[in-house]
């Protein structure tokens, strides 16, 4: 039974992999939702109009507390929220209450975050994993308050994975992401995306492998990503 900590680390390294992909798809760009027509576009280099979207939720500085859509007084269509309902019954089955509860303080999430946008970020991630939807991206709606969602198109779907890439993925992780278990969200990222990944005995040596790559990835004693070392070219099983 997964923890909200979990959650993060189980969607870390897939999720900036979507997250890379949408900006490069993109370009630079500018968004607009509305929420009663469901219309979500980028404009901007590369204009796209979302196939679907989900509302999630909103990180407000005021309250500072996380707000789920679905919770939301206001009130939005109905299409909008399912997939938020689905985490929320996700996290009433896991008992994750950060995922069940209609509002969650700030001060009551991992590290204690005063940012809306860092928050807004950790729930979506949490979200993520959950829902097993990958692709995100928030915004401000005004005072400071972030706006999170999930969006969907054809092209926002990631690629076959390619081993350069799979790699810059794994390296960029560890200096850029806040992993807590390192261990967990490497073999996490590596399954999802496809590779046979296996720990040795000790626990300490994660060998991921698959078409094209076969990466060896070193633990250090507090679990923390130590040495990483593959091979590209060759197709392996």
């Amino acid at each position: 039974m997964p923890t909200f900590t979990e959650l993060l680390d189980d969607a870390a390294l897939l999720s900036f992999e979507h997250q890379l992909h949408l900006s490069e798809v993109l370009g630079e760009h500018s968004w607009r939702a509305d929420l009663a027509e469901q219309v979500f576009e980028f404009t901007g280099d590369e204009p796209r109009t979302c196939t679907r979207f989900h509302l999630l939720g909103s990180a407000a500085p005021g309250p500072q507390s996380w707000l789920w859509g679905w919770a939301n007084p206001a009130g939005y269509p109905a299409p909008l929220l399912g997939l938020g309902e689905y985490v929320r019954d996700f996290g009433q089955r896991h008992g994750i209450r950060e995922l069940a509860e209609p509002e969650i303080p700030f001060d009551q999430l991992p590290g204690s975050p005063t940012d809306p946008n860092l928050v807004a970020g950790m729930l979506v991630e949490a979200a993520k994993a959950a829902a097993n939807n990958w692709t995100s991206y928030t915004g401000e709606v005004g005072g400071g308050t972030r706006a999170a969602f999930l969006v969907e198109h054809p092209d926002f779907v990631l690629p076959a994975p390619e081993p350069a890439r799979v790699m810059r993925v794994l390296q960029q992780s560890v200096a850029e992401l806040s992993l807590t278990d390192h261990r967990r969200a490497f073999h996490a990222y590596a399954t999802r995306r496809g590779f046979e990944a296996a720990f040795d005995q000790a626990g300490s040596v994660l060998t991921i492998s698959g078409p094209g790559l076969t990466a060896t990835v070193h633990f250090d004693q507090l679990g923390r990503m130590a040495e990483i070392s593959a091979s590209m070219g060759a197709a392996t099983s």
